[in-house]
């Protein structure tokens, strides 16, 4: 199993709104995520909007192209975008760049 961690960074401005949106993700959202792949998902947010991200797959590339491919994928980050700081890609999902694993206590 391979273990992803990204980091992100959530506007200032829209910390507030970024937790009630994932206090309440759609049902079809955590059902496409689990089917295509993302197990154990989870996301942390420092109160200065750093967004760290991590999940298990068996395969990151293989999850990610799955859920850019489903139609919920896609109406959820085209309302996440707006979210974010400097996004690298047109998408949250797109921008989610794996950090270097130095060290895992198995």
């Amino acid at each position: 199993m391979e273990r992803v961690c990204f980091l992100l960074r959530v506007r200032a401005d829209r910390l507030a709104e970024y937790k009630e949106r994932h206090a309440s993700v759609w049902p079809e959202m955590r059902e496409a995520l689990s089917a295509t792949g993302w197990h154990n998902y989870s996301l942390f947010l420092r109160e200065d909007g750093l967004l760290v991200g991590y999940l298990e797959t068996e395969d990151f590339a293989a999850a990610q192209e799955a859920m850019a491919r489903t139609d919920v994928n896609a109406r959820w980050q085209a309302e996440m975008g707006e979210f974010f700081e400097a996004l690298e890609g047109d998408r949250p999902d797109e921008a989610m760049r794996p950090l270097t694993e130095i060290f895992h206590l198995a």
